[in-house]
């Protein structure tokens, strides 16, 4: 499929589609809640692969994580394109707009870089379901059906998980 898409073969687009549709629909659901929205975003996510299979490099990770980001960011870079546009307000004019400051951003940088280190210290169950809580924002009774538990057991785990995140991290977590 790989090869197909590289070589811009439209059989390596059909099975891209039979093959990871589900799971692109899999992930773009929680971020998107109406149909159409969705359609479209299926179709972004397909067209960005197809444009940029070139980038693809597997020293870096799987097709599948791959693919995995561009629908979850695509997914979410659409779902804030609408709560902006749902939000649409004027500014007050004696307040000038708010941009991150350089120390601001190197800030965040250092903390996202230790955070990420602290999620490599989890256990692979524990990542997974942080991830699928906070990275692909699963409802909690998503990840419960799939996981074959309760809510409770799911919202137990997610505690542990921050406070352990919380000591590794020495108190720093905000989630």
């Amino acid at each position: 499929m790989l090869e197909l898409l590289l070589a811009r073969d439209e059989r390596g687009m059909q099975e891209l589609i039979v093959r990871y549709g589900p799971l692109i629909r899999y992930i773009i659901a929680p971020f998107l809640k109406d149909e159409r929205e969705r359609e479209e975003c299926f179709s972004d996510v397909t067209m960005k692969v197809w444009e940029k299979t070139e980038l693809f490099c597997e020293q870096n990770g799987s097709f599948k994580a791959w693919l995995s980001a561009i629908a979850r960011n695509t997914a979410l870079n659409r779902a804030r394109k609408n709560q902006k546009e749902a939000e649409t307000c004027e500014l007050p004019e004696a307040e000038p707009a708010r941009t991150e400051t350089p120390e601001e951003a190197l800030l965040r940088s250092e903390r996202t870089t230790r955070l990420m280190s602290a999620i490599r210290e989890l256990y692979a169950e524990e990542r997974a379901i942080f991830y699928r809580k906070y990275y692909y924002m699963q409802s909690t009774a998503q990840i419960a059906a799939e996981l074959g538990t309760t809510e409770k057991a799911v919202e137990a785990r997610l505690y542990r998980i921050k406070k352990k995140l919380r000591k590794i991290l020495g108190g720093e977590l905000d989630v």
